[in-house]
């Protein structure tokens, strides 16, 4: 954790300004708190320093002590994730900008820039990827992240229903996280919205397969992407399992919600 020459720092802090990042800073490393280490940012007065970043923000590697990590005396750069006026400090994180390649990819990056990258790992929670160009990520199977609600419009159980290791995705960046070191894109951003389909109408009658059952109820896809709920007091007493074609009506649309309320045609 070096501090960057005055000419790199210059650089980064004006993509910084055209970016609206975070501020960066520089200081000194004066000493230890319980779950901080203390900074005396450039500027501070000697004898206050302002500077306080938790031990989880401090490097991507694993570490018992912050004193394994940096010393006293150590010059250090990192992002101003906030200010105190109770306490008059200001929380830093160092690791956002420990990477500096990461961090130099970050900046270049573009909220809407459409990337493409190769799935590294699902989990319940998301999906990294590894995006096509970007710098390896320091503790991350990848730079880009999908979320569980931006792989898909379709109503899903687990993000294997949708992408698999080793697939190649394309996805629209929505947030670049310098915090995480991440990329978040979505998937969904460049598919079409299976509510700007016209057609639907209440009371029309279409048939469809049921999805998922659950004890309130039961979901029905009527369309690609787009599903609706049979509630159990609209089933009538039917008993209908997971894969079984019904007619059902259109009841309700709510359009702002995202929901279809249908019910069972006998």
């Amino acid at each position: 954790m070096t501090e960057p020459t005055p000419t790199s720092l210059e650089g980064l802090r004006e993509r910084l300004d055209t970016r609206a990042h975070a501020e960066l800073r520089t200081g000194t490393v004066v000493g230890f708190g319980e779950q901080h280490v203390i900074v005396r940012l450039d500027g501070d007065d000697p004898q206050v320093p302002t500077g306080r970043i938790p031990r989880h923000l401090l490097t991507w590697t694993v570490f018992e002590d912050p004193s394994d990590v940096v010393t006293v005396g150590q010059r250090i750069t990192a992002e101003v994730l906030s200010g105190d006026d109770r306490s008059d400090s200001v929380a830093l994180d160092a690791r956002a900008c420990e990477d500096r390649a990461l961090y130099r990819h970050l900046l270049r990056t573009r909220l809407g820039d459409v990337v493409r990258g190769t799935v590294a790992a699902v989990h319940n929670f998301g999906v990294f990827v590894r995006l096509d160009g970007a710098p390896p990520h320091p503790a991350y199977p990848g730079t880009g992240f999908i979320r569980v609600p931006d792989l898909t419009w379709a109503h899903i159980d687990h993000p294997e229903d949708v992408v698999r290791s080793g697939m190649r995705v394309v996805g629209e960046v929505i947030t670049i996280d310098t915090n995480q070191g991440e990329v978040v894109i979505s998937l969904k951003a460049l598919q079409e919205d299976p509510w700007d389909r016209p057609g639907w109408c209440e009371g029309d009658v279409v048939a469809g397969r049921v999805t998922k059952l659950l004890p309130f109820g039961v979901f029905v896809s009527i369309a690609q992407d787009a599903e609706g709920l049979v509630h159990v007091s609209d089933l009538g007493g039917q008993v209908v399992g997971e894969g079984q074609e019904l007619r059902v009506r259109i009841l309700e649309i709510d359009r702002e919600r995202r929901r279809i309320r249908l019910t069972l045609v006998t």
